[in-house]
This record gives structure tokens, C-alpha cells and sequence, in this order.
């Protein structure tokens, strides 16, 4: 649990940086908002073809043993972020970040779901799960500091700089974190040598496992999509939209990511409680409604920032359940594979999201154009979850492959 969950926050401190930086770039490189949501976008669309081999490779060569390598990816690319002299090189090692970025999440959730008893999966993986809002968090103090004591054109390069430090998280995984018994009983058996990486890598994509894959696939849209496309340009909407300073900006975005905290927890605890689903779906229903009556109504500075708290309570309650909820549709032999490819093609397909909204704030106010994609997404979301089995309770063990 704490090198999943170390992993996890810091994956977070490296992404969530450049939601910060992005009003200093507007200014400094003079590009659009438009180019600014294609840098938010890339990273995470690059991140579904690594999560997608990530978790093919954690199901042959070990879960620990490529998570180790995606955690070291994601923080030198992040490093190389702090040189970019313009767009373009922005934009290559945005997506080279994005690499890493997918596939640290296939390994450790299904490393988290394979230890981790029946009973307390939830809560266990949505608690690894809720090392995001402390990455974010760190990343929203970073932000704040650094700019206070430091000119924008540096201080946006130093954040990039620091994202190499979960660098040195790999050699204490590496000491002390082991392959589930599950995934290692499957290997003497030599299951995990029956297919090779590359074949691995479509399984999901063929029956009995396609119908599954697809439907799992666009609830994690819905859910990603609508999540950034509030996360990636909130501090922008504050600062430029609400004329907040750099210090209440970095308040009000640390009020909401408490908020956020509390709800991974609580949606971790409720996935065991009430089921994955009905979490979900209150998640999903509360955060439509939640995001579009914040960045659309006429309300005060300081109602602004009671509310942020609840707002990311809402929209991050539903992130909790989903590592266990997949972890329990597939069976080990492809579940690395199955949990890779579902998030972060989910994850891909919500990363237009931020791209949609940049775009469309250039004809509309930035709260409209947050509101209308957010709101799609997480009806999306809901449909989706209409197609789908409740999960709870089901043991790993026993989820038998295909043909068995």
C-alpha cells in the first residue's frame, strides 16, 4: 500500500503541475488557450497507449517490476519538461510523460487488487486511490511557494524540475515490495508464458472479453472526461475568469483538493458498503450537477471557496472504486491487460475534454464551455454504468480465464 500509494501521489505531483503553469504560458509563450488544452490533452492521450502496454507487460514480466520502470519514466520526462523552450518541445515531452503516466496506474492498481482480501478491496485500493489529491495537493503548494518567491519565468521551470524526485521512490519499491502470490502461482503453473506481449495486448479485444472492455471503457471516459475538464483549467478559470491572485488561487484550489481527498476515502469505504455501482453513480450524478452550478452561477468569492471543498468530495468519491471494480471483471491471466487498457483508453478518450473546453472558451466564457463538457461526461458516464454488473465481493481467485 505505500509504495502503490507513493507511487500514485507523486504520478499525480508530476501531471497536476502543468494545470499550474498553464496561465504563465499564455503570457510567456503567447499561445492560445486552444494550444494550451493540446498540452493538457497529449500527455493523457499518449497515457492510454501506455497504460494499454503496461498492464500487457505486469501480466507477463511482473506487476512490481513494471512499475518500478513507469515511475522512473514518468519523472525524467517530467524533469525534461522544466527546459522546453517552446511549444513543440513542450508538446514531445508532454507525451513522452504520458508513457509513464498510463501505465503507473495498470500496474499498481492491479498489484493493489491482487493483494488486497476480498472483503476490504475497496477500501484498500480507494485509498491507494486517494493518493492523487496528495500529489495535487503537494503540487498546488509547490505552485504557490514558488511563485511567490520566485519570477514567473522561472518558477514555472523549477516545478518541472522537482517532478524528478519520485525518482527514488523505485529504490525502495524494489527493496521491499513483492509479486502478489496470485500473479507468482500463475507463473509456476506457466500460464503467464502462454501468450506472448504483443498478443496480450489485443486479448481484451476479442470475446468472451470485448463487451466487458468497451463498456468499461466508456465509464472511465465519462468520469476522466469530466474531471478534467474542470482539474486541467480551474486554476485558469480562477485567475483569469474569477481575478484571483496566485495566493488565492492556491488556496482555493487546496480547499477543493481536501474536498477531493475526503472523497476518495469515502468512496472507498462506500465501494465495500454499498457496491462499486451505486458508488458510482452517485458520484457521477452529484458531480454534473455540481460543476456546472459552479463555474456558471452568479455566486461570491467566498461562497466560491465553501464550496470548493464539496465540489471535489463529489467528483473524486467515483475514482475510488474503479481499480477494484475492474480488478474484479478480469481474470489474472489478462488482468493487468483488461485494467490497463479500459482506464487509459478512458483516460485518452476524457483527455479531449480539456482540449474541447480550450477551444470552445475562445467563442464562449471559460465556465460555459467547462459546464457543457463536463456535464456531457458524466452522462456518459451513467449510461454507461446502466450496461454494467455490480462486482462486490467477488474473489480474484476464482474469476476462471476464458475456455476454462
Amino acid at each position: 500500500m505505500i509504495g502503490c500509494l507513493g507511487g500514485w501521489s507523486l504520478d499525480a505531483l508530476d501531471v497536476q503541475i502543468f494545470s499550474f503553469v498553464i496561465p504563465t504560458l499564455l503570457t510567456l509563450w503567447g499561445i492560445s488557450r486552444g494550444d494550451a488544452g493540446l498540452l493538457g490533452t497529449v500527455t493523457l492521450l499518449v497515457s492510454a497507449f501506455g497504460g494499454w502496454l503496461a498492464g500487457a507487460l505486469s501480466d507477463r514480466y511482473g506487476r512490481v517490476r513494471v512499475l518500478q520502470i513507469t515511475i522512473l519514466w514518468y519523472a525524467g520526462f517530467t524533469f525534461l519538461c522544466g527546459f522546453a523552450q517552446d511549444f513543440n518541445q513542450l508538446f514531445i515531452l508532454r507525451a513522452l510523460q504520458g508513457l509513464g503516466f498510463g501505465a503507473e496506474w495498470s500496474a499498481g492498481a492491479v498489484l493493489m487488487g491482487e493483494v488486497i482480501r476480498d472483503r476490504y478491496r475497496g477500501r484498500a485500493v480507494g485509498f491507494v486511490q486517494s493518493g492523487w489529491a496528495i500529489g495535487w495537493g503537494a503540487a498546488a503548494l509547490l505552485y504557490t511557494g514558488l511563485f511567490a518567491m520566485l519570477p514567473e519565468v522561472q518558477a514555472w521551470r523549477v516545478m518541472f524540475w522537482i517532478g524528478l524526485a519520485p525518482a527514488a521512490l523505485v529504490f525502495w519499491v524494489r527493496r521491499h515490495v513483492e509479486e502478489p502470490d496470485v500473479f507468482k502461482a500463475r507463473q509456476a503453473s506457466g500460464a503467464a508464458a502462454a501468450t506472448s506481449p504483443l498478443t496480450q495486448l489485443f486479448i481484451v479485444l476479442k470475446p468472451p472479453y470485448l463487451t466487458t472492455t468497451w463498456k468499461v471503457a466508456l465509464m472511465v471516459t465519462g468520469a476522466q472526461g469530466g474531471s478534467y475538464a474542470l482539474s486541467v483549467w480551474l486554476p485558469t478559470f480562477l485567475r483569469t475568469e474569477r481575478h484571483l491572485s496566485v495566493l488565492n488561487t492556491g488556496s482555493y484550489l487546496l480547499v477543493h483538493i481536501l474536498g477531493a481527498w475526503f472523497g476518495f476515502i469515502a468512496g472507498a469505504y462506500l465501494a465495500d458498503a454499498i457496491g462499486r455501482k451505486r458508488t458510482f453513480m452517485i458520484s457521477a450524478l452529484g458531480a454534473a450537477l455540481s460543476v456546472v452550478a459552479y463555474v456558471t452561477l452568479p455566486i461570491s468569492d467566498t461562497v466560491m471557496l465553501l464550496l470548493a471543498a464539496p465540489l471535489g468530495f463529489i467528483i473524486y468519491m467515483m475514482f475510488s472504486a474503479m481499480g477494484p471494480f475492474m480488478t474484479e471483471l478480469y481474470p489474472t491471466e489478462v488482468r493487468g491487460t483488461g485494467q490497463g487498457f479500459c482506464y487509459n483508453v478512458g483516460r485518452a478518450l476524457g483527455a479531449l475534454f480539456p482540449a474541447l473546453v480550450g477551444f470552445l472558451s475562445q467563442r464562449l466564457p471559460l465556465g460555459t464551455a467547462i459546464a457543457i463538457f463536463a456535464f456531457a461526461a458524466y452522462g456518459l458516464m451513467v449510461l454507461a454504468l446502466l450496461l454494467l454488473p455490480e462486482t462486490r465481493g467477488r474473489s480474484v481467485a476464482d474469476i476462471a480465464p476464458a475456455g476454462e
